[in-house]
């Protein structure tokens, strides 16, 4: 049965990750924007979108990244004044270090829950994962669709 009000336990359960980061040396932002630049290379307007941040507020954060030397900065080779950013391999060394951490974090968690339930909470992940995946192709297909009615206005 789902929690009365789920949004607090998510709020709760993003504390955990944001903790766990932390060990990892990386902010919640950082980690969430290292986890997008782990599916490939983007620009800052693509991370802002899928972040749902303004673009300074990426600038800010790809900055500090790039200071570290966990991203990189390259720019597209069919248009140079696109850049786009990377992960260098001590980005994805980070990203994995911090992915173990939050998982150990969780299970010490759900170590205070019979072992069943525990692997119910993880499973019960993958519908939400599967939710997000298809919401995040909607809002694609629809930015697709508009972009493509501006072009077709002109």
């Amino acid at each position: 049965m789902p929690p009365e009000a789920p949004g607090r336990t998510l709020a709760r359960l993003a504390r955990q990750v944001e903790l766990a980061a932390a060990t990892a040396d990386i902010s919640l932002a950082q980690y969430r924007l290292l986890i997008l630049l782990g599916e490939g290379k983007e620009a800052a307007s693509a991370l802002a979108d899928k972040l749902a941040v303004s673009r300074p507020s990426v600038t800010g954060v790809v900055d500090g990244l790039v200071a570290r030397g966990l991203v990189e900065r390259d720019h597209d080779a069919e248009d140079r004044r696109r850049v786009r950013h990377a992960l260098t391999p001590e980005g994805r060394r980070v990203l994995a270090a911090a992915d173990a951490e939050v998982e150990r974090r969780l299970n010490e968690i759900l170590s205070h829950r019979p072992e069943s339930a525990a692997a119910a909470a993880f499973a019960g992940l993958a519908p939400w994962q599967e939710a997000l995946d298809a919401h995040r192709a909607a809002r694609r297909a629809e930015r697709a669709r508009q972009a493509e009615a501006a072009r077709a206005a002109r």
